[in-house]
């Protein structure tokens, strides 16, 4: 890590909050939001679903147990920016192989550590959505506020986290083919199928119907990603054209588009759900502690009357998770692999039983 990158996070609103830089050291400017989690800041960072955004931790510690090669969620570091309250560069973790910082620098991401991660995080609650910039101290507030001001968000963020071609994850004695449609899918999720006898192919965002079908899958799950569903309109008229035909399933970005292609509505969450959140079945009243990461929420008052709620969030009762018997459709806009934190078996034991 260079030492003393002395550098300061300004928000759009004009607050500066200076700390210690580590990880790449470049400016980044990106819409800042924050994660509850305790632990796995590895699949934090690597989650494709996090791609152009700042991401501030609530839990004060990061780095003391490093970067494991078999943790990442895809190849590299998919967030603009990370902060942190303490960072610590002498991870105790025999499976280690390089440091937080180490691993942010080979990916391009700046980050910085030493600022009162509470107070960011209670800004962000209250003020919902905004703009930040990491930048060197030596850099006025002006000049950053006006790089926050130029800041133009990418769209259709899923082209650049998709993968570019079809590749398959394989297990011995298979009970069912899946594919999934790469929107920022995280291996965790291929792995959780796999785990359960699921052969997996993978194919880009922009397949179509026919390349979908033209592997013979027993079902079909539409990943998680970044961005705005309402940029992916090519999706909702894929989606619509699998329904009915086999069992499908939608996680996260996934879950939003498949509520879309049955009329229902979308709106921006303000500061969104990110980390460790308790999520209701309204089916069995078990209420399981999962892992979120989306800014968006189905709008319950837009619901047809063919998708029921089967997963709500406890605390502010937005829709996590949607079901349609008769097409076979079941969504969940929290993790269901739960990776980081606690396993989720009832999505995947409902979407599997669509399968036999």
């Amino acid at each position: 890590m260079t030492k003393n990158q002395t550098k300061k996070l300004v928000l759009e609103n004009g607050l500066e909050m200076k700390g210690i830089g580590f990880g790449a050291d470049k400016p980044v400017v990106g819409e800042i939001i924050f994660n509850t989690s305790m632990v796995g800041y590895q699949e934090i960072i690597s989650d494709p679903a996090y791609a152009g955004q700042i991401v501030v931790m609530t839990y004060p510690p990061m780095g003391q147990y490093g970067i494991a090669d078999e943790d990442f969620e895809s190849r590299h570091a998919a967030i603009a920016g990370f902060v942190a309250r303490e960072y610590c560069d002498t991870p105790s973790n025999f499976r280690f192989t390089k440091t937080l910082s180490e691993e942010l620098e080979e990916s391009g991401v700046p980050a910085i550590y030493g600022l009162d991660t509470r107070k960011l995080t209670r800004l962000i609650r209250n003020y919902g959505i905004m703009k930040a910039a990491i930048v060197d101290e030596a850099v006025s507030t002006e000049e950053a506020l006006e790089m926050i001001k130029d800041f133009k968000p990418a769209t259709r963020i899923v082209e650049s986290v998709s993968t570019d071609q079809r590749w398959f994850k394989r297990t011995p004695h298979h009970k069912h083919d899946v594919v999934i449609v790469d929107l920022g899918a995280k291996m965790s999720l291929i792995d959780c199928l796999t785990d359960k006898g699921c052969n997996v192919t993978v194919v880009p965002f922009n397949s179509t119907t026919e390349e979908i079908l033209g592997f013979n899958p027993d079902g079909v799950l539409i990943s998680s990603g970044p961005g705005d569903p309402a940029e992916l309109p090519e999706m909702i008229n894929t989606i619509n054209e699998l329904k009915g035909r086999l069992p499908l399933a939608g996680v996260g970005l996934g879950h939003e588009l498949i509520a879309m292609s049955y009329g229902a509505k979308i709106e921006r969450l303000a500061p969104g759900h990110h980390g460790g959140r308790p999520v209701r079945d309204l089916e069995t009243g078990r209420i399981e502690p999962v892992e979120h990461n989306h800014g968006y929420a189905v709008v319950a008052s837009t619901l047809p009357a063919a998708l029921k709620v089967c997963y709500e969030d406890v605390v502010d009762k937005s829709v996590e998770g949607l079901k349609c018997e008769k097409d076979k459709v079941l969504t969940s806009a929290f993790y269901p692999e739960g990776a980081p934190g606690p396993k989720e078996e009832s999505f995947f034991t409902r979407l599997i039983s669509w399968m036999e």
